[in-house]
């Protein structure tokens, strides 16, 4: 039997919440015990804004996220992959759902279409979209080290939501 205190991928000790969430989901799914999964993620805005991601997330509205690929090097972080699972949590710790990876693209930033952005759920129109992502990665840019450009390579990851914590 797998040690569902451990993010199986990792090794972290897991927070107790989530170590019982997963093995909910797995039951609950009908998943082989020891399957794993990526990691466990909360959006990093605090507050209204943050909340205001989650409900998006969970309303199926926000089906992507855009990351410099600058970002993972870094971080030394491994990219997205199709098919892995991930548990998005609240800022305080606790899960909220298990969202799967269905896409993954790696592009210049400004090669991004509106149809894409879209799958973001945050904006109303592509140049709103453009012009607040180009602030984000122009913020995260000057935090991590690596310069902004609309030529830079973003990974564009499109999720779906495979499971909702229906506990409070």
């Amino acid at each position: 039997m797998a040690d569902e205190s451990k993010n199986f991928e990792s090794g972290f000790e897991l927070n107790p919440y989530i170590s019982d969430f997963w093995k909910r989901f797995l039951k609950d799914t009908g998943r082989d015990e020891n399957e794993i999964f990526s990691g466990e993620f909360s959006f990093a805005d605090t507050g209204n804004k943050g909340e205001a991601l989650l409900s998006l997330i969970l309303s199926g509205k926000k089906t992507a996220t855009l990351t410099a690929y600058d970002s993972y090097e870094i971080d030394r972080e491994p990219l997205p992959v199709v098919g892995e699972l991930s548990i998005v949590e609240d800022q305080n710790g606790n899960p909220l759902c298990v969202i799967e990876t269905v896409d993954v693209n790696i592009l210049p930033f400004e090669d991004i279409s509106w149809g894409m952005a879209e799958r973001e759920g945050e904006d109303e129109d592509f140049e709103q979209w453009k012009e607040r992502r180009q602030e984000y990665l122009e913020e995260d840019a000057s935090v991590m080290g690596y310069e902004y450009s609309p030529h830079m390579k973003v990974v564009f990851e499109t999720f779906r939501v495979v499971y909702r914590n229906n506990i409070s």
